[in-house]
């Protein structure tokens, strides 16, 4: 039976469908998609679990190229684990021990929400208030919206309209770099009015350290250090590092598998501190219960939500407080995260303060989301969750391998049709629709490749390159499906 019979009308379709099944499963295979889920007790004793840990975790590093990771588990309000797995740096083969400090980026704003909600407890700030009546010396920057709006509970909840800021500004431990008042006069500039919606930005929680100095006349790290720091407990967290450090925070590992440098930032409250994963699960307990710092009601405020709808990050969470993103978990229990990313690192901190529970993934790798996924997937089910807003990165994998299915069996359609059509007196198609769609592919792949940052590439490592390479694939072939020239075909003779 000829191809052309075999791929015309709905057995084109039945064929492509069983193809791109066959296909997408093969992907999730080689891929490691295909991660066989913990099945354990809720009740399962912890060593159980920790073997389980020190077996997974090997292997998922190993599968994303991640060089090390520092984890901490807080079981009824304890800290029960903590442990470290790989290397500080893979070239001098220094390993990744529990009391190397780590950049934890972004996690740095839950510790900064607590530093801010001190000052309203000694009745030094009233969230509401206008922040600029807090800044003495600095002033905001020309803008197409009021600055006057801007309220301390905004900026806390990433509804003030400020942008994300450049997160590439980074420099050597040593290095001479500019003060936090003059990247935020370049940065600070409205993009929309204040109060009007969520926009994820780091220049917010920058113009809060400018507000602490301010309102307290102290350095800023002196402020976090003496007040939220030491009185929690995490006496190996800093923001400014010591060159004789011993040990040394580890080197990161950026999308390419690059090594990344120890760098700092001009600021430090969106994601400048540096701590263990015992530091952390320190912060994640005084969450959890009473401690020296904050009261429960502030506290209990923090993790109410500000905003509904954080835009992308609403495909994981729910809503965001003061600091805290915000889920509400399969069993009904409120839980409250934040993770942390820069160039060649990746952080995650997730606590549940009405079962006491909580866990802390550091990361020396760019490369961590769906290792992070995994992780978190695990402890879920252990601690009988079942399930937290970040396996839907595990999801969103098995939905990318079904696109890569897709996109090899159109190409291999698309071939095929030609083969059978080459002989034939006209080709069938429509021509402009294929060119358009070739051209549109390749201008967004080309568009893709020149940006610095891709939030798909990063949440999606491995697979974000193969789908680029199957659109690409599958753009080139439906241009040759339009420029290749046809062939008469033969007649039979009677």
């Amino acid at each position: 039976m000829k191809i052309s019979r075999i791929l015309g009308g709905h057995r084109m379709w039945i064929w492509f469908i069983l193809t791109s099944i066959l296909i997408s499963l093969l992907v999730m295979l080689f891929s490691g998609s295909l991660q066989i889920k913990l099945n354990m007790r809720a009740d399962a004793p912890l060593d159980e679990f920790k073997a389980h840990m020190d077996e997974r975790i090997p292997t998922l590093m190993k599968l994303y190229g991640i060089p090390g990771c520092n984890i901490a588990l807080v079981k009824d309000g304890e800290i029960a684990w903590t442990e470290g797995y790989g290397y500080a740096d893979v070239e001098s083969g220094r390993a990744l021990t529990t009391d190397t400090p780590m950049s934890v980026q972004s996690i740095t704003k839950s510790v900064i929400a607590w530093g801010v909600m001190r000052l309203r407890e000694k009745g030094l700030i009233d969230l509401d208030a206008p922040v600029s009546q807090y800044l003495k010396s600095w002033k905001f920057p020309q803008s197409d919206y009021p600055t006057d709006k801007i309220t301390v509970r905004q900026l806390l909840s990433h509804t003030a309209g400020m942008p994300l800021g450049d997160f590439t500004n980074v420099y050597a431990p040593g290095e001479t770099m500019p003060s936090n008042r003059d990247v935020m006069t370049a940065e600070a500039v409205l993009m929309r009015e204040p109060g009007t919606g969520f926009s994820y930005s780091n220049v917010g929680y920058n113009l809060l350290e400018i507000l602490i100095e301010d309102v307290t006349g102290q350095g800023f790290s002196e402020y976090i250090h003496t007040e939220i720091l030491l009185p929690l407990g995490m006496e190996n967290a800093f923001f400014d590092i010591d060159a004789a450090a011993n040990p040394y925070p580890p080197t990161g590992y950026n999308l390419r598998e690059e090594p990344v440098p120890v760098y700092l930032y001009p600021s430090k409250a969106s994601g400048g501190l540096f701590a263990t994963a015992h530091d952390i699960a320190r912060f994640a307990v005084a969450g959890l219960k009473e401690n020296p710092v904050l009261s429960i009601e502030s506290i209990n405020r923090m993790y109410q939500p500000e905003c509904h709808k954080v835009g992308i990050y609403g495909l994981i969470f729910e809503a965001y407080g003061f600091g805290h993103y915000i889920e509400k978990l399969p069993n009904g229990a409120l839980s409250v995260s934040h993770g942390g990313q820069g160039n060649g690192i990746m952080t995650h901190l997730q606590a549940v303060p009405e079962t006491g529970d909580a866990i802390v993934i550091l990361t020396n790798s760019q490369r961590s989301w769906p290792f992070i996924a995994y992780v978190l997937s695990d402890w879920a089910q252990w601690r009988g969750f079942p399930s937290v807003g970040m396996e839907r990165i595990i999801w969103g994998r098995y939905g990318l391998c079904i696109v890569i299915g897709m996109l090899i069996s159109a190409s291999l359609l698309v071939i095929l049709r030609l083969a059978s059509t080459f002989y034939q007196q006209k080709r069938t198609g429509f021509k402009l629709l294929r060119v358009s769609a070739a051209f549109i592919l390749l201008g967004v792949l080309i568009w893709c490749a020149c940006q610095k940052y891709l939030f798909i590439t990063s949440v999606f490592p491995v697979l974000s390159v193969w789908v680029g390479g199957t659109a690409f694939v599958f753009s080139i072939v439906l241009l040759l499906s339009v420029v290749l020239p046809s062939c008469p075909r033969k007649k039979n003779k009677l």
